[in-house]
């Protein structure tokens, strides 16, 4: 193993470990508070932070074992992470779509949407780095599964945007339903 792979593996190991404890911080706050000022769009980016969690760990485990020998295959235990992950990112969905449906028949309403906004400007500038330098490492250490993780930080980028825009049109227009059109938009 060359210096610059153990280089390059230390540095996605530090990008996995950054993702894990960004999004735990994210979506404990983004659930409290989406929970606690009843907007939608807030409480399902936090799950999804979690998720994002679950997807960190297996890229953890992945360059632990990478350090010790090359990764030719899957083991067991990033095969189940990324079943658990495929299967908690469908079960996000489905709790988005009916909160959204719930949230027009109920005609529920944010209290406000500023967390909203300052998470997503957060999200916005930390997703795009960690994008960047995940692509840039997973490239050259010719990993698919880290490559992989970058383009799902990238998604988590583009999800800080609807993030942004539901929660400044509320703030701004008080427009009726934006905020479950925005958790539409992040399922």
């Amino acid at each position: 193993m060359t210096n610059n792979t153990l280089k390059n593996q230390n540095i996605a190991l530090f990008l996995a470990a950054i993702t894990i404890i960004y999004n735990l911080a994210e979506g404990v706050i983004s659930t409290f508070y989406g929970a606690s000022d009843e907007t939608l769009a807030l409480f399902g980016f936090g799950v999804d932070s979690f998720v994002e969690v679950l997807s960190g760990i297996g890229i953890a485990h992945m360059i632990f074992r990478m350090k010790k020998h090359p990764v030719e295959n899957r083991d067991q235990f990033e095969i189940t992470a990324l079943k658990i992950t495929g299967s908690a990112f469908y079960l996000l969905v489905a709790g988005l779509i009916l909160g959204a449906i719930l949230s027009v028949m109920y005609q529920a309403k944010p209290e406000s949407t500023l967390v909203g906004i300052i998470i997503s400007l957060i999200s916005i500038l930390t997703m795009y780095i960690l994008y960047r330098q995940k692509l840039k490492v997973g490239q050259a250490l010719n990993s698919e599964p880290i490559i992989s993780d970058a383009n799902c930080t990238k998604t988590c980028f583009y999800l800080s945007f609807i993030l942004l825009g539901s929660s400044a049109l509320y703030a701004l227009f008080k427009i009726p339903y934006v905020d479950a059109l925005g958790s539409l938009g992040i399922a």
